[in-house]
């Protein structure tokens, strides 16, 4: 699937940066001139793989390049004063290539959270590719007005996008780790399992085809009808001394008996690893009950997949989520030592996350209007006191 990257804010580039690293590692080429939006010069700066070239400061008239200070409103009005300037930097796309957009940001911050969705809206407006989003949450820990940040954004990134696909912070952050060695363990988290569910049916320098092809017409009629996604994902090591199942084939009859057991030895490998991605940590937890579309893909070298187990894994997610609309196939990867399987459930409904950030809109908003009254109150009083106590100056 080719893909026009976009990065709107620090973490919106920082990931997106992690992405351009990845493209290099695994000889793929699916992100199109890949881009970085922020307010802040040094959040650019500190970027080692989207090209210069394509590193875009906006809002420079206003914050003078030092960020919004998490001020998401600010964000928000600078990315709509400067959408000339992103827009100048997405012209260098060669769209007629691209299968979809994919804007990422962080949720809790300023910039991308605020940005975020004004350049979804605007994308929208002028383009007829998809325009999905892939958005961060942040953790409980990271402060209040970040997580009142992401409640506010939310709601609209889900709402002018095709589809947000999230990653919530909460659910990956672990006990007594750095703030610096976190962020990259996340970072690092996302682009494996993103990366491998957009590539899958991209070629990978190499002739092998896949059984089961998964090509960009299915990733994106399974993200298609808007909401919120979640992907799990899961690999094992595995053993390639012996050659594997393909090695054995045509052999002779007297290796029928092996050949079954390998066999049902990666179909049972596989029905695994669907099951271990689906039921383990998602980047989003929720109940898959009632999740409307489902993808898989299986990735590792060919000799250790097959048809059979990609059809049980499907009709497991099938039974686990209630869903007939359930796609999948295979990603042939020669030089892996793993077999890994990434599941993207679309269409999500309980998600307790989501509906923790809608209680904090709901108060948060409840607190400023009481607060506003009570501000207006006071200052009514103070200056009702004051001006008994000035003298009339004629």
């Amino acid at each position: 699937m080719k893909v026009a990257l976009i990065g709107f804010g620090q973490a919106g580039g920082k990931i997106v940066d992690e992405f351009v690293d990845y493209e290099r590692r695994t000889g793929l080429d699916i992100f199109s001139s890949p881009i970085a939006v922020n307010t802040a010069k040094t959040d650019l700066r500190g970027l080692e793989n989207v090209p210069v070239d394509n590193r875009v400061l906006i809002g420079q008239a206003r914050v003078k390049g030092h960020g919004v200070g998490a001020d998401n409103e600010l964000g928000a009005a600078i990315a709509e004063q400067d959408i000339d300037e992103v827009q100048s930097a997405l012209d260098e796309i060669p769209v007629h290539e691209v299968d979809a957009f994919l804007i990422v940001a962080g949720l809790g911050g300023g910039t991308g959270s605020g940005g975020a969705p004004v350049l979804a809206k605007h994308l929208k407006r002028i383009y007829t590719e998809p325009v999905f989003g892939l958005g961060v949450l942040p953790a409980a820990d990271e402060g209040g007005i970040y997580t009142l940040n992401a409640a506010r954004s939310f709601q609209t990134f889900v709402r002018e996008t095709d589809n947000v696909l999230v990653f919530d912070n909460d659910a990956w952050r672990q006990t007594g780790e750095s703030m610096a060695g976190g962020y990259d363990q996340i970072n690092g988290e996302i682009v494996r399992r993103f990366g491998m569910l957009f590539a899958a049916g991209e070629t990978v320098g190499n002739d092998q085809v896949a059984e089961s092809v998964v090509d960009s017409s299915e990733i994106i009629n399974t993200l298609a009808g808007g909401g919120v996604s979640t992907v799990g994902y899961a690999s094992e090591t595995v053993d390639r001394s012996d050659g594997g199942l393909l090695s054995r084939v045509g052999r002779g009859s007297e290796d029928a008996v092996v050949d079954d057991m390998e066999e049902a030895n990666t179909t049972n490998r596989i029905t695994s690893l669907v099951r271990k991605a689906a039921l383990g940590r998602l980047t989003l937890p929720c109940d898959l009950s009632g999740a409307e579309r489902s993808l898989l893909v299986v990735g590792g070298p060919p000799e250790f997949l097959n048809r059979k187990g990609i059809e049980r894994g499907r009709s497991w997610v099938e039974e686990e989520t209630g869903s007939m609309e359930v796609r999948g196939g295979d990603y042939p990867i020669p030089d892996s030592e793993t077999v890994a399987s990434a599941v993207l459930f679309s269409g999500v409904h309980k998600v307790p996350r989501i509906k923790e950030l809608q209680q904090v809109a709901i108060e948060a908003r409840e607190n400023l209007d009481q607060l506003q009254s009570e501000s207006e109150d006071n200052l009514d009083k103070l200056l009702n006191e004051g001006a008994e106590e000035i003298a009339p100056l004629y």
